[in-house]
């Protein structure tokens, strides 16, 4: 079992096919979870149940984030159950159009920043007064192995999760001095979420698959429980700050 400090993370999305995977990874580690969804009630509810059958209590939000108004209602309302949040996993996002990004729509690019960097942005300053109040606390922010090796027609979603991997960067850098640490974990390609979403609509094909595999090392998909781990050591390990754990398979290497 995993030392966390009491009270619970706050898994921003999950009900996504990635963030069910953190949020339970936490709970077999040790922790209670605050679960935010926005329209997968019976995923985040299942979810919540595996949690509480493993010991752990289990609260789930419905959150709109990119009203910041509602992230306030859902920190708030979190708080009140749990007394704390330890930990802020951000694991939100939409299915990405893949698109080249000169092809991408206003709509579209304004959608991609809205939910991914705008939630975000809602997430912490929502929570950082509370971290600050109980003496510290750890962000968790899900990006992308394409900082690595920038995959073509992925932008919409690589963009935006580098303009939060440098508010990440900023939040070590500025709130270290009250015991509050920020970190991301690099996300490959996770057999489930919008890689299962993507192939079934035939965007990801038989070439697309190939050709992504030639730029893995280890020549198989990963899977959500190793986001999970990769999120419980940054959560834990209160020596690290600032840094990108890539779990990918070594894509692009």
């Amino acid at each position: 079992m995993t030392a966390f400090a009491d009270g619970a993370v706050l898994v921003f999305g999950g009900s996504g096919g990635i963030g069910q995977g953190v949020a339970l990874h936490f709970a077999q580690a040790g922790a209670d979870v605050a679960i935010v969804y926005r329209s997968k009630k019976e995923v985040a509810d299942r979810v919540a149940a595996e949690i509480t059958a493993r010991g752990r209590k289990a609260t789930v939000h419905a959150t709109d984030v990119t009203d910041a108004t509602q992230v306030r209602a859902t920190v708030a309302d979190v708080l009140a159950a749990h007394g704390r949040i330890h930990t802020v996993v951000w694991a939100a996002g939409p299915v990405v159009e893949q698109v080249p990004l000169a092809e991408a729509g206003e709509a579209l690019w304004k959608r991609s920043i809205d939910i991914e960097v705008h939630g975000f942005y809602h997430a912490v300053q929502a929570t950082l007064p509370a971290m600050r109040a109980a003496g510290g606390g750890s962000y968790v922010h899900l990006g992308s192995a394409g900082h690595v090796w920038f995959p073509p027609r992925d932008g919409l979603s690589v963009v935006p999760k580098a303009a939060n991997e440098a508010f990440v960067q900023g939040i070590a850098k500025e709130e270290g001095r009250h015991n509050i640490r920020a970190n991301s974990v690099l996300v490959g390609v996770i057999e489930a979420g919008m890689f299962l979403e993507l192939t079934k609509r035939g965007v990801f094909d038989q070439a697309w698959i190939d050709e992504t595999q030639k730029l893995l090392c280890l020549k198989r998909w990963g899977q959500p429980e190793h986001i999970g781990s990769a999120a419980v050591f940054l959560a834990t390990n209160d020596y690290v700050t600032g840094q990108q754990i890539n779990v990918s398979g070594g894509f692009g290497v």
